[in-house]
């Protein structure tokens, strides 16, 4: 089993790893997201990820690609730290930073068997659809009814009483 820090791989790396994977017969999934504080949505939706194949490919936001999705106040933790949280979830194996703001690059690049996307998404809404039908690749939306999020974790610590 790799370590948390090893399983964080640049772009050409992952590619030489996914191919010996290919090529000993296991099917990659990859996923995506901010990650910007773990909380349970994220491990559900990352297991659940997991189930859809055999290697588990988590591809993490940038702290440029977050901020423009998320808007100023964000990241709370920068990249590198998002990265690592990652990788130290049993069922990831490998963790790469990306800058796009979607994932249809690292679709074209990466080929995975299975995009996983979670429960805030629907089959017709996932932003990466129209490639992955291109390509070949089955997109699954997984992981528990969409809860939880950073957003609104935040709001709760901002209104705990503070002493």
């Amino acid at each position: 089993m790799r370590r948390a820090q090893t399983k964080i791989v640049p772009r050409h790396e992952l590619r030489a790893l996914l191919r010996e994977a290919r090529q000993a017969g296991k099917r990659v999934v990859l996923a995506n997201g901010c990650f910007d504080t773990l909380h349970v949505g994220h491990i559900r939706y990352l297991e659940s990820a997991r189930r859809e194949g055999d290697i588990l490919v988590v591809a993490v936001n940038s702290d440029s690609s977050l901020r423009h999705l998320k808007g100023t106040g964000r990241p709370i933790l920068n990249e590198q730290a998002r990265a690592q949280l990652v990788a130290a979830i049993r069922a990831v194996d490998f963790v790469l930073v990306f800058s796009e703001p979607n994932v249809e690059k690292l679709l074209e690049e990466f080929l995975p068997d299975v995009h996983a996307k979670g429960t805030d998404y629907t089959a017709e809404t996932v932003p990466e659809r129209a490639v992955a039908d291109k390509l070949g690749i089955r997109v699954a939306i997984v992981g528990d009814p969409k809860g939880h999020s950073t957003r609104n974790l935040l709001a709760s610590v901002r209104k705990a009483p503070h002493a």
